[in-house]
């Protein structure tokens, strides 16, 4: 297969479009130059590689996605690879998406000290609902900070926090009697879950089981910053986790450590398996936090 052809293609399925692959290429190319490249990949392999779902939109075919995943890893890591080979600091820009309590409660302190200690590194930080390692697989993150509920073997993983379950709810009403909570009485509440992730929400429904709680479920959020908001403003009550010893706080508000189970979680920096290491991912680990 001619590498030029497949840097085309690559371009285009990274960008989902010829139009923006042409502006996203490393040097001057166009639209139909781009074009031309994939069109003669596909003539070489006799196989379609893209199908159009829009007026400026293409995707992977099965066998697009295919190709895609294989040659993916060999192109991104050949400036990495180069830098290696003639010994320099590889800078950068890092794509780094997190769930947005870690992004507030986790990340500002580690990026000062990467920041500090490469100014070269430029991070394009991201909030993420659910922990979608597509995205790492898709080459459009580099690195995921969040919760897993299990490792899959094509991803790498260093634990950088831990967090406990906390219930909270609204400072005000009758399961709230002198600064603590009636869990019995929360069954009466309306409860707030996590709406995009299905683990999250499976890990809250279970514990409350464990307590004898079947919640009524009136509100769904992407969130434990969104979920804490709700709770403050008295629409009901939730169970989070919390990455500081002392609990969530907001006025308005009483957070409990959750005792049965006592749940502790552990949260990853993760990033693609690969032979060779993403010298700004290796740069972002030697500033993380330990748990």
């Amino acid at each position: 297969m001619n590498l030029q052809r497949l840097e085309g293609f690559y371009w285009v399925a990274r960008h989902q479009g010829y139009a923006r692959a042409a502006r996203a290429f490393p040097y001057p190319i166009t639209q139909p130059g781009v074009h031309q490249q994939v069109r003669r990949l596909e003539d070489e392999l006799a196989v379609k590689l893209f199908e159009r779902v829009g007026k400026d939109k293409v995707v992977l075919t099965p066998r697009g996605q295919l190709l895609f995943d294989g040659f993916a890893p060999f192109y991104e890591q050949l400036t990495s690879l180069e830098a290696r080979v003639k010994g320099g600091v590889v800078g950068g820009t890092l794509k780094l998406f997190a769930a947005g309590h870690f992004l507030r409660h986790l990340m500002p302190e580690w990026l000062r000290r990467l920041q500090s200690r490469r100014p070269d590194i430029t991070v394009a930080l991201s909030e993420l609902p659910h922990a979608d390692l597509g995205l790492l697989r898709r080459a459009e993150a580099d690195l995921i900070v969040d919760w897993l509920p299990e490792v899959p073997a094509d991803v790498e993983v260093r634990e950088v926090a831990r967090t406990e379950a906390w219930i909270v709810a609204p400072a005000h009403g009758p399961h709230a009697q002198k600064g603590r909570l009636s869990l019995p009485a929360l069954a009466q509440v309306p409860f707030i879950g996590y709406h995009a992730d299905r683990q999250l929400r499976s890990l809250q429904l279970s514990a409350l089981e464990a307590h004898g709680i079947t919640p009524k479920e009136a509100f769904g959020a992407d969130s434990s910053d969104t979920i804490l908001g709700f709770v403050a403003a008295g629409l009901g009550f939730s169970l989070v986790p919390s990455l500081t010893p002392t609990g969530p706080k907001a006025p308005g508000l009483i957070a409990q450590k959750l005792e049965r189970p006592l749940a502790r979680f552990p949260i990853y920096a993760v990033w693609r398996r690969a032979r060779t290491m993403n010298p700004l991912v290796e740069a972002a680990l030697e500033c993380a936090p330990s748990p």
